[in-house]
């Protein structure tokens, strides 16, 4: 079977997983040699019994435009992940999570998908339905082993703006997905046709 990237971006109103809520996500489908096959996108509502983090909150006031985009409409949690769990399936493919960097959107992803629809992010092998076959994709290590930078300086604001697509980071889930999607695209599509990569910008 063929392999897809589902590169996705959170958005949350704390740093805890469960203490706190995943206020919103999206994930962007990229197929092996870099092309986009599809999006997902969804508000959720927050978990019964979570608070919000003060700091997050501050962080959020001063983005007030993407924290409406984050919060209108929300819908419950188990109906969002239920869909999200058919939308990757029906690619028909083997789907490997990836986000930018994992060790943040990977840990709300596993805690949402083990609460409302029993599969962590990463299984086994010894499991036969696996929703993600292979482990976690970490773009930023992807762009720090790439191109020789440091993981500190692999980070949006020095990338150049084709690395994003000319995407804006907007701190709208869909928008920053899909910046990351096409930063994913840029490096694979480059491996593929043997290019190299532009030093860091200052």
């Amino acid at each position: 079977m063929p392999h897809i990237y589902i590169v996705t971006d959170c958005e949350f109103d704390g740093p805890i997983p469960g203490t706190h809520s995943m206020l919103s996500f999206a994930s962007v489908a990229v197929s092996e040699s870099g092309q986009i096959l599809g999006e997902f996108e969804a508000v959720l509502e927050p978990l019964e019994g979570a608070a919000r983090d003060p700091v997050t909150t501050a962080f959020w006031q001063a983005h007030p435009q993407a924290f409406a985009a984050a919060t209108e409409n929300p819908e419950p949690a188990a109906e969002v992940m239920a869909r999200f769990v058919t939308w990757v399936k029906a690619f028909k493919a083997e789907p490997i999570f990836a986000a930018h960097p994992v060790a943040l959107d990977g840990p709300w992803l596993d805690h949402y998908l083990k609460r409302f629809t029993g599969r962590p992010l990463y299984q086994g092998p010894w499991i036969a339905d696996r929703l993600f076959r292979h482990p976690p994709l970490c773009i930023l290590s992807l762009v720090a082993g790439a191109t020789g930078r440091k993981p500190w300086e692999c980070d949006i604001a020095h990338y150049p703006r084709e690395w994003l697509g000319n995407v804006p980071h907007t701190h709208r889930a869909i928008d920053d997905a899909r910046g990351y999607a096409n930063l994913l695209h840029f490096f694979l599509t480059r491996r593929e046709a043997g290019g190299g990569y532009r030093p860091l910008l200052s």
